[in-house]
């Protein structure tokens, strides 16, 4: 056989392989407005129930992928979610749009991911048939969902949130791996707090404290998950794995604790991407760059379990 026509024959295999796969799943790329791009996967039959998932830190696009680090955990999760009979709606953070397109807003602060959050919330209640809209926050996204709940939402999930705030958690990163810099942080902090900024701060942590993020850091720091999280009445599902390298257990069950309608799940041997973990750290930091893994199945039949009915 001619080799350039067996590569044609092998592509187009491939490519009806994959739709067989995703043959009951429909994809529909939406732009909710000029800063929230995002895709609707839904299953072909018809479905009353939609999640909508917020990402986690950083310039992460609507698979759950940044420059460096991919892994597709969000699309394989959308689609998990999907074949088991619930529509998602993943988006890219504003400022993934904003670097693509060469001109990153300087002056963006925390709140800015509440309000994309909100308006997602907002069109799919007043365009879209969906009865019902569950939100999916992972790591720093579980803060922003918290905030995006307080209305025209049926429940809310934590993956992998934080119970601290986020200047606590940022004081226990320094101690723990830049000691001789935890006064000056401790300083540097407190001003932030107080919504002042300033350029006396350890050069070594130029990173964190650059004067051109002092603002949204001073915006994030506002907010208390914990006590967010207690103003919520409707159902809330609060996850974690054994093996997240970022977000320990206790802070899940610091979540559980605050809440007033709370289930808390761990689930043994994930990390903080949804994969399982069978090795050691190693293994676990060089997941988060490999997209050949599968979401861990647990965490699949937890979150269906929750969103089809809330109230068990």
């Amino acid at each position: 056989m001619n080799i350039k026509y067996f590569v044609i024959v092998l592509f187009f295999l491939s490519a009806t392989i994959k739709a067989q796969e995703n043959v009951d799943l429909v994809e529909e790329n939406i732009a909710i407005n000029a800063m929230i791009d995002g895709s609707l996967l839904s299953p072909k039959e018809t479905t009353q129930t939609l999640a909508i998932i917020i990402a986690d830190s950083g310039p992460t696009d609507r698979d759950g992928n940044q420059n460096f680090q991919k892994n597709n955990s969000l699309k394989k999760l959308a689609i998990g979610l999907a074949q088991n009979g619930i529509a998602t709606f993943r988006y890219d953070k504003r400022t993934v749009k904003q670097i693509r397109r060469g001109n990153l807003d300087s002056d963006i602060v925390f709140n800015d991911f509440v309000t994309d959050a909100k308006a997602i919330v907002h069109y799919f209640k007043s365009e879209r048939p969906f009865d019902k809209i569950f939100i999916i926050g992972h790591g720093q996204g579980s803060l922003v969902g918290m905030l995006s709940s307080e209305q025209h939402v049926d429940g809310f999930i934590s993956l992998a949130g934080s119970g601290k705030s986020f200047d606590d958690v940022l004081i226990k990163e320094i101690e723990k791996t830049a000691p001789m810099y935890k006064a000056d942080s401790e300083r540097v902090i407190a001003l932030l707090k107080e919504g002042k900024t300033t350029s006396d701060y350890p050069q070594q942590l130029s990173s964190i404290f650059n004067e051109s993020i002092q603002p949204f850091m001073s915006s994030w720091f506002q907010f208390k998950p914990i006590e967010v999280l207690s103003q919520l009445s409707i159902p809330v599902l609060i996850v974690n794995g054994s093996k997240d390298l970022q977000v320990p257990i206790e802070e899940s069950e610091s979540l559980h604790k605050a809440s007033k309608n709370s289930k808390l799940v761990i689930i043994d041997n994930m990390n903080h991407v949804f994969f399982t973990i069978e090795g050691d750290d190693l293994e676990n930091s060089k997941s988060y760059a490999e997209t050949f893994r599968k979401v861990n199945p647990e965490l699949l039949t937890t979150l269906t379990k929750f969103i089809k009915n809330p109230s068990k």
